[in-house]
């Protein structure tokens, strides 16, 4: 019978590909469909917005990092379990080594083309022919982002010829807001479902052909390999609130099938770490947004501290990273940090790291990704370095000091469950 399922790519960033993959998935869920919506590529706040938008949680799709085999196994569960599959691309179309054409090609998902119509007509044909014959892809349908007019969407809808003009969205009055890496959490956006409903309200849908799609067959994968419990009868506390919110829930997945117990804490709300904790787990997030508070925070410095001094495995992923420096200047002053990691956090407004990368381990490669702003000036001994994908160049360092691994890197845990164990087990002496 197979499923209804689209990649919704564009031809670079900035298009509104969330914008309308969110009013979709709200205005489908709306109608009764049961909707599964996916990220391309490595992403944390995109699938936030999403899975709010949708209400059900948003896992990562990408070839290279979360791997072919996980990846078929996420579609071919998600539709045995709903009507629509929702993807969405990440930056244009091709852009990446893996890219989202690759991923589309790959489970023969065809393409739903957003374009920014704002400043183009007739154009817009031979944007999405171009889209569609490079590569080449199969072009399920195109939607238009803010469009002007019903004269408008017709000149557009007569330029794609034999493509489909599947939806339009208008100008938007209100939308989702930005920060320097990416949307503003949903949690801090108030009304943030009422602007998700309004989109929906405003996405003009062709409902007859997004009908008329022909269904997509996933074939079902091979068993998952079990992994080995080695983490059982251990807990491993992760830091959890406004600060730190950059964690893969495939993350914390693995853990618990390596046999973890998993409790959380908030450093913002100065709780120490659980006195039960074997290991500590602190993923990136925002904490240059909350730096006053978390250098008063001196119950969470102390108790972080200590749990160093007596070896507990610490592992930091750039921003749990950057709350363990001497001190993270905001551009508005300079904070004390907890002080495990000699060094100065900076955060400045140029990019500083992007893309996918791996991490070297004795147990193998380690995949995953990096993406900040900040710097970190420091003159402590560097481990190793990570890997960039495909060049293999130098990525970034990876710090050790004591139980401590900290990075810029952020760590997919599936793609190797033995290294992210390791990384959370007390070196055997």
């Amino acid at each position: 019978m197979g499923v209804r399922a689209v990649l919704i790519a564009a031809v670079a960033s900035g298009q509104g590909k969330t914008t309308v993959t969110a009013a979709m998935a709200r205005k489908l869920v709306r109608a009764g469909r049961r909707v599964r919506v996916f990220k391309c590529g490595p992403d944390f706040i995109d699938p936030m917005v999403l899975g709010r938008a949708s209400g059900a949680p948003v896992e990562s799709l990408d070839l290279w990092m979360v791997g072919r085999e996980r990846c078929q196994r996420l579609l071919a569960q998600a539709a045995q379990e709903v009507d629509d599959i929702l993807i969405e691309g990440v930056m244009g179309l091709y852009d990446g080594t893996p890219s989202a054409a690759d991923l589309a090609r790959e489970f023969g998902v065809p393409v739903l083309a957003v374009i920014d119509a704002g400043a183009m007509a007739q154009t817009a044909g031979a944007l999405v022919h171009g889209l569609r014959d490079y590569g080449p892809v199969t072009m399920a349908g195109v939607i238009a982002n803010r469009v002007g007019s019903a004269g408008h969407a017709t000149m557009v809808k007569t330029s794609l010829r034999d493509i489909p003009l599947l939806a339009t969205l208008p100008k938007q009055s209100r939308s989702l807001p930005e920060r320097h890496l990416g949307l503003v959490l949903p949690d801090e956006v108030d009304e943030v479902d009422a602007i998700l409903d309004e989109l929906a309200d405003q996405l003009v849908f062709d409902d007859a052909a997004w009908d008329a799609l022909p269904r997509v067959e996933f074939a079902p994968p091979a068993s998952e390999v079990p992994v080995a419990a080695t983490l059982a009868g251990k807990t491993v506390a992760v830091a959890r609130d406004a600060a730190f919110v950059f964690v893969y829930a495939a993350n914390l997945e693995v853990m618990r099938r390596l046999g973890a117990a998993i409790v959380y804490f908030s450093p913002l709300a100065d709780e120490p770490v659980p006195a039960e904790a074997d290991a500590v787990y602190l993923p990136g997030g925002y904490p240059e947004l909350h730096a006053p508070r978390l250098a008063e925070a001196g119950i969470w410095r102390a108790s972080i501290r200590a749990a160093h001094a007596d070896g507990v495995p610490i592992l930091a992923e750039c921003g749990g990273m950057m709350a363990l420096a001497d001190t993270l200047d905001d551009g508005g002053g300079q904070w004390p940090m907890a002080g495990l990691l000699p060094g100065h956090v900076v955060v400045q407004k140029r990019l500083a790291g992007l893309g996918p990368q791996a991490m070297p381990t004795p147990q193998g490669t380690l995949r995953g990704h990096t993406f900040h702003y900040s710097r970190l000036e420091s003159a402590a001994p560097v481990m190793a370095y990570t890997g960039k994908n495909p060049s293999g160049a130098q990525g970034e360092a990876i710090y050790r000091i004591g139980s401590l691994t900290a990075s810029y890197f952020h760590g997919y845990f599936p793609s190797n469950p033995e290294a992210a164990a390791a990384l959370l087990s007390r070196a055997v002496p």
